[in-house]
């Protein structure tokens, strides 16, 4: 288990029987970073909203802050104006009736239903909109204090307190976002290379079973994609707004730049697996050196890797490319059938995506990749 990540609050899940309590251990040490974030942004913005702006029902500046913490896909700064957003609707609307009609049942679910309609035609989704609904409800069932000033204006301040100091809190205690991100395409290239291994040898084996595995496996790596995407919107995020790690932003560029050429690349061998299945089913003739040709592709892909980490050229990774697609258009057999020719063009499609992820243009991938 890595030491490193602490996963967000909305991805946690109930502990299986199979982990032990070692295992539990370690995960919240993982967790430190959100722990400290959470702690300090909960009572920061909860001092604020008390002694600061004296405000004696002021459960929703910490409530605000944990919701601009664990907020993902690079949108925290997005989440707060959604979240002061949503929340002036809702009191806006929740104040006005009130004033009207009072408190009860009958009144929250007139104030509930308005302020959804009135965030709607206000063009609010997601989040805001949530926060509008949510904001009326407790407007309507918290009955402020004498003297606690105008509810709407307490509520919306405690959203703005709430919300930026959570922003603050990933400012200043940000997570690494060049180790979050490379350990997630670390895994997904590893995972990617020995999809390729287990085509080469099903190949050599004359196996389809075993190339039904490796497709099986490559449709598999569908949430590593979901979760690579993800930490690359998150690590952009940090690396965008927190100076401490500004240092950091063109490494950080390196790796969500090749995220859509990545998830490319699996997408490929998902189907450099499916025909090399069905060439075998079928009996077709095997391309000669086709299985090295897909060995040398999965090698490459570690060197591309190495190359990632260590911010390095990428020249021996691409050479390394251009041989395995080489080898792939010189292992095709005289009568070339469907599935062998699509098993070639995959290796390429494969060699054209991580070419692109170096960097590489469209227009030096066809001149490397052109071998009439």
């Amino acid at each position: 288990m890595s030491p490193a990540r602490d996963i967000p609050l909305r991805r946690l899940r109930l502990p299986s029987s199979a982990e032990s309590f070692t295992d539990r251990l370690w995960t919240v040490r993982r967790r430190w970073r959100l722990l400290l974030r959470l702690s300090l942004a909960t009572s920061i913005a909860y001092f604020i909203a008390t002694e600061v702006l004296d405000h004696r029902q002021a459960f929703f500046a910490p409530i605000a802050a944990i919701v601009a913490l664990i907020s993902g896909g690079g949108a925290r700064v997005r989440t707060v104006l959604e979240l002061v957003l949503g929340v002036s609707t809702g009191v806006l609307v929740g104040e006005l009736l009130i004033l009207g009609i009072g408190r009860g049942a009958w009144q929250m679910a007139l104030v509930v239903a308005l302020a959804v309609v009135v965030g709607t035609l206000l063009g609010l989704t997601g989040l805001a909109l949530t926060q509008a609904a949510t904001s009326s409800v407790l407007l309507t069932a918290v009955i402020p204090f004498a003297g606690t000033g105008n509810p709407a204006v307490t509520r919306f301040l405690d959203a703005l307190v709430g919300g930026l100091v959570g922003l603050a809190m990933v400012l200043l205690i940000p997570r690494n976002p060049v180790r979050d991100i490379d350990r997630e395409v670390q895994k997904f290239l590893t995972r990617l290379a020995a999809v390729l291994t287990r085509v080469a040898a099903a190949l050599r084996d004359q196996d389809a079973r075993l190339a039904d595995r490796a497709l099986n496996d490559a449709r598999n790596m569908q949430p590593l994609v979901d979760s690579m995407r993800a930490t690359a919107h998150n690590v952009a995020e940090v690396a965008r707004i927190s100076p401490l790690r500004w240092r950091q932003r063109a490494h950080v560029h390196l790796y969500t730049s090749t995220v859509i050429d990545l998830d490319n690349a699996v997408r490929d061998a998902r189907v450099l697996a499916r025909k090399t299945s069905a060439l075998l089913r079928h009996h077709e003739e095997l391309p000669a050196d086709m299985a090295l040709a897909i060995d040398a592709l999965a090698g490459a892909i570690g060197i591309f890797a190495d190359d990632l980490s260590e911010r390095d050229d990428f020249e021996e990774a691409r050479g390394e490319l251009v041989q395995a697609a080489r080898m792939a258009s010189l292992a095709l057999p005289d009568a070339v059938t469907m599935n062998s020719a699509s098993i070639a063009a995959q290796v390429r499609s494969l060699a054209a995506d991580l070419l692109y992820a170096s960097g590489y243009t469209r227009e030096e991938i066809d001149e490397r990749l052109d071998f009439d």
